[in-house]
């Protein structure tokens, strides 16, 4: 009986649905994270007969056809890129992208990565890193002894040394953009990597046309939305129950034939 098939098919991909949600909801509160969505495609149906074919009365063709679907598979996890709520900090060294855009981070292995994720510390050399000690870049250092830093919208870092002193800039950040942002491979630790599927990273300064904006002093939160998420945990749920449910009807029926 295809029932069984079709309903363990059901049950599968709903609880793949169940595991995402817990995933969004766990990063809640993950600075730079966005949220997943799951998407479903109807499996390969099965004819028996064809719309439009030949009917066995001479002259008339079959109107709808028998057709029988064989199930639901999962088709995607979609990274939803909506821009989170920007969150004040008051530190220094935190900075969020207003608009398009990704922080690039230098990998131990020399690859370049992504990331929303602005919140930025100093090492011990007092270069700009990652809260894992990545390094930003292109790279920016501040030079020991500054008494200010400001960062301004276009990514230029300013430095004060001393009292009375004019601020000297000791570089830029830049941001990368991607024709298909969706199509970045997640790496953990809010990194991403670019794929073919991606297309090649352009690299401008922030506040070029079709560029973000730098804010100091701000991070972006995850574009998690409670309520959102609840309803669907809860519709992924009855899902699966429905789905259990013929399970256990399809079993049933099949007492009989035994």
């Amino acid at each position: 009986m295809k029932a069984l098939q079709i309903a363990a098919f059901g049950m599968m991909v709903q609880q793949r649905a169940t595991e995402v949600v817990a995933s969004n909801l766990a990063n809640m509160n993950t600075t730079g994270y966005q949220r997943r969505r799951t998407e479903f495609t109807d499996l390969v149906y099965q004819v028996s007969e064809r719309k439009g074919s030949v009917s066995s009365r001479p002259g008339q063709a079959v109107p709808g056809g028998v057709v029988s679907g064989q199930g639901v598979r999962l088709a995607a996890v979609y990274r939803v890129s909506e821009q989170g709520t920007l969150a004040s900090t008051a530190n220094t060294f935190d900075l969020a992208i207003q608009g398009e855009g990704y922080f690039q981070v230098l990998l131990p292995n020399g690859d370049t990565a992504y990331t929303r994720d602005g919140a930025f510390q100093l090492d011990a050399t007092g270069q700009l890193v990652t809260h894992d000690g990545f390094a930003l870049q292109p790279g920016i250092s501040i030079p020991a002894g500054a008494i200010d830093v400001i960062i301004n919208a276009s990514g230029e870092v300013l430095v004060t040394g001393g009292t009375g002193e004019e601020a000297s800039n000791v570089g830029t950040l830049q941001i990368a953009t991607f024709p298909n942002q969706g199509g970045l491979e997640a790496l953990g630790d809010n990194l991403f990597r670019e794929t073919p599927a991606s297309g090649p990273a352009a690299v401008n300064n922030p506040g070029t046309t079709g560029y973000g904006s730098v804010l100091q002093g701000f991070v972006e939160s995850s574009n998690v939305n409670p309520i959102e998420e609840i309803t669907a945990l809860i519709a992924a749920q009855r899902a699966y129950e429905m789905n259990s449910k013929v399970l256990q009807t399809a079993d049933k029926m099949m007492g009989p034939a035994r």
